[in-house]
């Protein structure tokens, strides 16, 4: 506060004791920093860290900790997809996931983003195809294709990870069309 004199009350305007308080203050307890810190770490999304992204989480509708699946094969059979022959593979039990995986603030971050960008975009395939390429920039192909009678895929022309088969599964932060089916394919 530079021009704190004109806050002090009249009575107290030429008390030197008012006048030294005034100046300890400005001198040990400078609010510029705290709030160059807040803007750092909490307020902006593309810097902040932490509980700041959590708040940011909190505010989009999402959480860091995602329900993931440590083995997302199964026993299946050849006309499907993401299953493993006999004997390489556990039967499906329906027990879902099984594990708790807390993203990196980097990831995080980059899912905040896409779940606001999801908060204010159409379900449209174009749409959606958008979203994915953003969330994996460089990785390779990944798109939605339309299935017809309400499903839909989305494929990925490179392997995924099981945090981002979480990401996209148990999220939420990749929004489909009520009431259509969604399935999803990698190599």
């Amino acid at each position: 506060m530079d021009n704190y004199q004109s806050t002090i009350v009249s009575q107290y305007g030429n008390s030197p004791i008012m006048a030294q308080l005034m100046d300890n203050y400005n001198q040990y307890l400078d609010p510029s920093a705290d709030l160059d810190n807040f803007y750092k770490y909490i307020w902006n999304v593309d810097t902040a860290t932490g509980n700041g992204l959590d708040i940011w989480g909190r505010i989009v509708g999402i959480s860091r900790y995602l329900a993931v699946d440590p083995n997302p094969n199964y026993f299946g059979f050849s006309n499907g997809s993401g299953f493993a022959p006999f004997n390489q593979a556990p039967f499906y039990s329906n027990g879902g996931a099984s594990g708790t995986y807390a993203l990196s603030d980097e990831a995080f971050r980059l899912l905040i983003m896409i779940k606001a960008l999801t908060n204010i975009s159409e379900t449209t395939i174009p749409a959606l195809n958008q979203i994915l390429t953003n969330l994996f920039l460089g990785r390779g192909q990944a798109y939605v294709i339309d299935n017809g009678g309400m499903s839909m895929t989305m494929h990925f022309e490179f392997t995924l990870a099981p945090f981002e088969i979480a990401m996209l599964v148990s999220s939420g932060a990749i929004a489909h069309p009520a009431g259509v089916l969604v399935s999803i394919t990698h190599l």
